[in-house]
């Protein structure tokens, strides 16, 4: 029997005759993904499920889809997919990362020139028969220096496309190595650099904890005297209100936004002010994007249901059906080994070296890579997955190593990750019990033997009398229930570390008061996604 999909999104007929010929039994009903009843009425019928935005794929619509086993995502952003139910359902969420990169730097580039030029107002104003030639007094791009924060894939885009307008480009990315930037032609700066000398700055980062309102109030005051804002990337990036207040003072000349805080975006800040350029979310929205990113979906969902072959999944490694029974808890320990150090890194990494020791030795590595480097990149960028962290790892020029030996010590097998950058090496080791549990059983070089939790809290110190105790009063008047505590050193009264798996988040008000003992050289709360 031919798998069956629905397709309830606006997706184009190309798209859909390539199930047909594949041989998938598709129903194409491009409105029904907005009667959030009715899919849940249908949704049990399916066994993929292909969509754009518009599509709300909630718990309950998962509770509802007995036979589904992928759900695919024409476009990057998954927001609209809840990710933790369809993974505890065993439903494949995949997206397509690489679609529509050149349509959203273009619209950036296109939102710089329109700002620059205050070409929306002038346009109204000539429409209105006032001809107000000396009002819309503009500014060339050519030889000014553009700030751009987030030199990924589509922020590189928007690098090259700049120097071919003949602009000076400033980059401020902590994964983008020097000899990336070297090769892009870009000078790599920190972040208060680029606010202080950017005539324009452009952001194309993703929206996490790092990231949000990284032009904060505090930092938009640090810009120069008459900088243009542009943001196509995500809303929550930009303080809106602070944005607003500068652009009336005069400070800010210009700002052209693409995405908001809140969406749709009815009332913001920004709207009405003068030279202020707003469009609804367009930057994916080119006839040439929308059918890239429909036809990839169409085989990548074609492809997994006749084959078993798994492309940017977002929820599950690239393993055949016969490994993933053996393989999936050393993925989870590759993924975990990965976050810890992506959390703990905040430098440029120049390399990632990865030791596979015993039984994990012969099993399929590549995977286990992919997954290890992927949870070091999803601290900076949660849309990075299996497939597309190596792409993003060799783009920003970090070397990926990886070596396999026979059984050296007293475990079957373990894996340890290590990565390089300017200023250190940073490295763990864990291994998988006969439970099937993952374990952290070293970290810089100190033997341990932690439980890995969804929340956790790292520290480091000098080993002496009373840390522990002071440790634990603390949280204990923070509120923070500890669930498990390791211990570590590397000789009497040398350095000692701590790994504590803790009930809920750590809260700020305990890290600060942690660091006002004195006592520790290293506060690091963590998270793991241990589902």
């Amino acid at each position: 029997m031919a798998p069956k999909v629905l397709v309830s999104d606006k997706l184009s007929e190309t798209a859909v005759q390539i199930f047909r010929d594949r041989g998938i039994d598709v129903d194409f009903q491009p409105d029904l993904g907005k009667d959030k009843d009715k899919l849940a009425e249908v949704i049990g019928q399916y066994d993929g499920l292909a969509i754009r935005s518009a599509t709300k794929v909630t718990e309950k619509i998962l509770a509802a889809a007995d036979n589904l086993k992928v759900i695919a995502r024409a476009g990057i952003g998954t927001d609209n997919i809840d990710k933790i139910a369809a993974s505890k359902k065993g439903v494949i969420v995949m997206n397509t990362p690489f679609g529509n990169m050149i349509t959203t730097a273009e619209h950036a580039i296109a939102m710089m020139f329109a700002v620059a030029r205050q070409i929306p107002e002038a346009s109204a104003s000539t429409h209105a028969g006032k001809w107000e030639k000396s009002k819309f007094m503009g500014v060339e791009l050519t030889n000014k220096t553009l700030g751009v924060i987030g030199a990924g894939n589509i922020g590189g885009i928007v690098c090259d496309r700049a120097r071919g307008l003949k602009m000076k480009v400033v980059a401020y990315d902590p994964f983008l190595s020097q000899a990336k930037a070297d090769k892009m032609g870009v000078e790599k700066v920190e972040l208060e650099a680029l606010l202080t000398r950017a005539d324009f700055i452009t952001l194309h980062v993703p929206l996490t904890d790092q990231t949000r309102n990284i032009l904060s109030a505090e930092n938009l005051a640090k810009t120069k005297k008459g900088v243009r804002v542009i943001n196509c990337a995500r809303g929550g990036l930009v303080d809106e209100t602070a944005l607003a207040e500068l652009l009336k003072s005069g400070h800010v000349a210009g700002a052209a936004f693409d995405v908001f805080a809140e969406e749709p975006a009815t009332s913001n800040p920004l709207f009405g002010l003068p030279n202020v350029v707003c469009t609804p979310h367009l930057g994916a929205a080119t006839s040439e994007a929308q059918e890239n990113v429909a036809l990839q979906v169409a085989e990548q969902m074609s492809d997994y249901l006749l084959t078993g072959a798994v492309t940017n999944a977002l929820n599950m490694p690239s393993v055949t059906a016969e490994e993933a029974k053996v393989m999936g808890p050393w993925i989870k320990l590759a993924d975990h080994l990965g976050a810890f150090i992506g959390q703990m890194t905040d430098e440029p990494i120049k390399a990632i070296n990865i030791l596979y020791d015993g039984v994990v030795s012969e099993m399929n590595l590549p995977a286990l890579t992919c997954a290890a480097v992927a949870g070091i990149l999803k601290s900076a960028n949660p849309e990075v997955n299996l497939v597309s962290a190596p792409v993003i790892a060799k783009e920003r020029g970090v070397q990926i190593s990886t070596t396999k030996q026979d059984k050296s010590g007293v475990f079957e097998g373990y894996v340890k990750l290590t990565v390089v950058t300017d200023q250190r090496e940073r490295s763990i080791g864990g291994t998988v019990f006969s439970d099937g549990k993952p374990r952290f059983i070293q970290i810089k070089g100190i033997n341990i033997d932690a439980e890995i939790g969804e929340h956790m809290l790292y520290t480091t110190n000098r080993d002496e009398p009373g840390i522990i105790g002071a440790l634990g009063q603390t949280m204990a008047g923070s509120g923070v229930n500890i669930a498990n505590f390791t211990l570590g050193r590397t000789e009497p009264g040398g350095e000692a570390i701590a790994l504590l798996y803790v009930d809920a988040p750590v809260p700020q008000e305990l890290t600060s008061k942690l660091r006002d003992t004195g006592l520790f050289q290293q506060i690091k709360p963590l998270q793991f996604n241990v589902g």
